[in-house]
């Protein structure tokens, strides 16, 4: 029989014969704090998916005489040792120095929680109606005795509004971050695969876009946008404008490596075989350096965030 070849020809041969995504993956698993943070986005992302599913309470359900309840904590075991989660339930005082209603625990009555209870009714993924929750109660409604996170001033719970909170800001910020990636590797790659006239009209775009102060510009749209608006349609319009001028870092960062790249074989082949120009950007040139839009997409996303 063929003699078998050593491990080490057959790692060469693999990489070989690889594709340009498998050498991503392979050199992407070895980062093991590259791994570790792309499970945390994941399940992140993934709280955003099921944000009605783990928000136990109505997030727009209000009640002033729950203003301001501390955080609640669970215990897991009774007093028995047996697996039967449950919280102390809490009583109103009334604070002799403020004349306030100030909440307390009480540490003789206890309300066990149920995994899987029924709640409030939601559509799953926008169009599966459910009503099943991770947690809740058997007998009562969970935003009467359920505070994971406590209430803020109009008694909603902040459990609940920071699940579905999380979802928006996600979702939307993903959004925006995409818009402006597609522009940044559009305008750049044009820019550095053409030069000449486009090239100097483009990077005069993008000199114009910069010069834009980003401070006024916001106060301005908080401004202009019409009240009539609900805060999502806001945050979703604000989002796409920042996209509209967010993207002229990156356009630079991928004109200058295309300028880079333009003379190579496998460009000037492309372009001798009938390869149209977009064919050439996003099929030949990107995937050089995909790892630099990876940490530019990692950076841009919890920036988007906090410019929203």
């Amino acid at each position: 029989g063929r003699a078998s070849k050593p491990d080490g020809a057959t790692s060469e041969d693999r990489i070989a014969v690889a594709t340009q995504r498998q050498l991503i993956w392979w050199r992407f698993k070895k980062h093991k704090l590259a791994v570790l943070s792309m499970v945390v986005v994941a399940l992140f992302y993934l709280v955003a998916v099921f944000a009605d599913f783990l928000a136990y309470a109505d997030p727009e359900a209000s009640d002033s005489r729950r203003g301001y309840i501390p955080p609640q904590t669970i215990s897991w075991f009774d007093a028995d040792g047996t697996f039967k989660p449950y919280v102390h339930g809490l009583k109103g005082v009334r604070d002799m120095k403020t004349f306030k209603l100030v909440y307390r625990v009480d540490p003789e009555r206890k309300v066990y929680i149920r995994f899987f209870a029924e709640g409030y009714p939601y559509h799953l993924l926008g169009f599966i109606p459910m009503n099943r929750h991770l947690l809740g109660f058997d007998t009562s409604v969970p935003e009467n005795g359920l505070f994971l996170l406590g209430t803020d001033v109009q008694g909603r719970d902040l459990w609940s509004r920071l699940m579905v909170a999380t979802r928006v800001s996600l979702v939307i910020g993903l959004a925006g971050v995409t818009i402006s990636l597609f522009l940044g590797i559009l305008f750049g790659g044009i820019s550095g695969l053409y030069g000449g006239t486009v090239d100097t009209a483009i990077q005069r775009l993008i000199e114009l876009v910069r010069s834009i102060p980003t401070i006024p510009l916001w106060m301005g749209l908080a401004a202009a946008l019409p009240n009539t608006w609900s805060s999502t349609q806001v945050y979703f319009a604000i989002t796409i404008i920042i996209s509209l001028i967010g993207w002229t870092d990156l356009a630079r960062v991928v004109r200058g490596r295309f300028l880079s790249l333009r003379e190579e074989d496998f460009i000037v082949a492309a372009d001798l075989m009938g390869a149209s120009r977009m064919r050439i950007i996003f099929r030949h040139m990107l995937p050089s350096f995909t790892s630099h839009i990876i940490a530019a997409v990692s950076l841009a996303l919890p920036a988007m965030i906090i410019s929203e």
